[in-house]
C-alpha cells in the first residue's frame, strides 16, 4: 500500500488494523472510481480558478486524469490492495506522473468529500436507471392492457376465487404501479441532485473554492450549501434512493408472486418462454420458474440495504467513519435490484396466457357480486341483495358469460372503463 496521507511520523501502521479500517473499500470503490475522477477534474478546474494551480498544472492534471480513466476502463489500471481507497489511488497516480502538481489535487478536500460527491453522482445514475426501467415496464403493461382488455381472467381476493376480472385490468394495475415508480425515482433525483463538492469534512476550508463552477461542471441542479448538511444528508439521501428502488422491487415481488402462482400446474394460466425456466437437477419431469423466483427474492436485498443504512444513522451531527459502511449497502441494493428490473420488460412482453385454462377457472360463484349489484340497482337494499346472492351463488352464473360481466363493470378504472388514455398521458409525461 502507498504511504497514507494521514500517517504520523514514528507511528507504525498495524496491518491488521488497517485491513479492518479499509474494509472492502478498494473493491467497492471500483464502482465509484470513474465518478471520483470526474469530480477530481472539476475540483482541479476550481483550484486553478482561485490560483492554487497554474494553467499548465491544470492541463497536466486533466490529461492524466483522463488517461487514468481510460486505463481503468481498459483494465490497464486496477484498483487493488496497493491502495487504501479510490482517492489515494488517484493521488498516487497523479503524483507518480506529475510530481508536486499531482500532490496538489487534494488541496481543499477530504476523503469524505471525495466519496460523498462520487456516490452522489452514482446515485443520480442509478435512480435514472430505475426511472427508465419503470417507464419501459409500464409501456409493456399499457400496450398489453389495450390488446388484451377483453380477455377474461379470474380475479382473486385472499387467494380465493372472487370475481370475473380481465387481463386488461391486471396489466393496467402494473402499468399504473410502474408509472408511479418512475415518478418516485425522478422525484428522488431532484432531492439528491445537489453538489457536496467543496464541503470537505463538513466545515468548509480556508479557501474561496469555486463551488458554482463545480456544480455546473458536474451537472448538478443546485449547490448543497451547508457543509454540515452535506454530512447530515449522507445516508439520508442514500436511504431515499433505496426507498425509490424499493418501491419498484416491492411491486416486482408481488408481480412475481402472481406469475409464480399462474405458472404452477394448479393454476396453469401462464406459459413462460423456455429461457425463463430451468430444469430440475433431480426431477426430469419439471421445469422451474427460477427467474421469477429470484425476482421475487430481490426486494429482500433492497430492504436489507435500506435497513443497514437506517441503522448507521443513529449518529450525532458531523462526519463519522461509520458512514463508510453505506457504500456497500447502496452498491448491493442497487446492483441486485436493477439486475432484476432489467429483465422485467422482456419477460412481460413474452409471457403467454392460456385462455382455455383462464376460462375454465371462472366458476358460477364468481358472478355472485354481479347478481347482488344488479339487485341493488333495481332497488333492493344491498344487504338484502348480498344475502340473496350468497344463497344462490352456485346458480349465479346461469345465462352469464365472462364478457358480459366485464362489459357491466363500468366504474372508472374497471374492466369496461380502464381509462388507459389517462395512464398513457401520465406515461408520456415521464419522457
Amino acid at each position: 500500500m502507498s504511504d497514507l496521507l494521514w500517517q504520523k511520523p514514528g507511528v507504525a501502521v498495524d496491518a491488521q488494523i488497517q485491513r479492518f479500517l479499509a474494509g472492502d473499500d478498494v473493491i467497492l470503490d471500483r464502482e465509484f472510481f470513474l465518478h471520483d475522477i470526474t469530480a477530481s477534474t472539476a475540483h482541479a478546474e476550481g483550484l486553478q480558478h482561485i490560483g492554487i494551480l497554474s494553467a499548465d498544472e491544470l492541463a497536466g492534471l486533466k490529461r492524466e486524469l483522463a488517461a487514468l480513466a481510460e486505463d481503468f476502463r481498459s483494465g490497464a489500471f486496477v484498483l487493488d490492495e496497493r491502495f487504501e481507497d479510490c482517492h489515494s489511488a488517484i493521488e498516487a497516480r497523479l503524483t507518480e506522473r506529475l510530481g508536486d502538481a499531482g500532490r496538489k489535487i487534494h488541496t481543499g478536500r477530504s476523503r469524505n468529500d471525495q466519496i460523498l460527491v462520487a456516490t452522489r453522482l452514482w446515485l443520480k445514475e442509478q435512480l435514472a436507471r430505475v426511472a427508465a426501467l419503470s417507464r419501459e415496464t409500464a409501456k409493456v403493461a399499457l400496450d398489453r392492457a389495450e390488446a388484451e382488455k377483453a380477455l377474461p381472467l379470474p380475479g382473486y381476493t385472499h387467494i380465493q376465487r372472487a370475481v370475473v376480472s380481465s387481463a386488461g385490468m391486471w396489466w393496467a394495475g402494473w402499468a399504473e404501479a410502474f408509472i408511479d415508480n418512475a415518478v418516485r425515482a425522478l422525484d428522488t433525483v431532484k432531492l439528491v441532485d445537489c453538489n457536496p463538492l467543496g464541503t470537505a469534512a463538513g466545515y468548509g476550508v480556508n479557501l474561496p473554492l469555486d463551488r458554482e463552477h463545480t456544480t455546473a461542471a458536474l451537472g448538478f441542479a443546485r449547490l448543497q450549501v451547508s457543509p454540515i448538511y452535506a454530512q447530515l444528508s449522507r445516508g439520508k439521501f442514500e436511504l431515499a434512493a433505496l426507498e425509490a428502488l424499493g418501491g419498484a422491487t416491492l411491486d416486482l415481488r408481488r408481480l412475481a408472486w402472481d406469475l409464480s402462482l399462474y405458472t404452477s400446474a394448479e393454476f396453469g394460466f401462464v406459459a413462460l418462454p423456455a429461457q425463463y425456466t430451468t430444469g430440475s437437477s433431480i426431477m426430469p419431469n419439471k421445469r422451474n420458474p427460477d427467474v421469477i423466483e429470484l425476482m421475487r427474492a430481490t426486494h429482500a436485498s433492497v430492504a436489507a440495504a435500506r435497513t443497514e443504512i437506517e441503522q448507521l444513522l443513529s449518529l450525532p451531527s458531523g462526519y463519522q467513519r461509520d458512514l463508510q459502511a453505506s457504500k456497500g449497502a447502496i452498491f448491493h441494493g442497487f446492483s441486485r435490484g436493477l439486475a432484476a428490473l432489467e429483465l422485467l420488460p422482456a419477460l412481460l412482453s413474452n409471457l403467454d396466457w392460456r385462455e382455455e385454462q383462464l376460462r375454465a377457472a371462472i366458476d358460477s360463484g364468481m358472478y355472485a357480486t354481479d347478481v347482488a349489484v344488479e339487485a341493488a340497482i333495481a332497488g333492493v337494499p344491498f344487504r338484502e341483495a348480498y344475502k340473496a346472492a350468497a344463497a344462490s351463488a352456485d346458480r349465479a352464473g346461469q345465462g352469464r358469460t365472462p364478457e358480459g360481466s366485464l362489459a357491466a363493470r363500468t366504474s372508472p378504472g374497471a374492466a369496461a372503463d380502464l381509462q388507459l388514455d389517462l395512464l398513457r398521458t401520465r406515461w408520456e409525461a415521464l419522457a
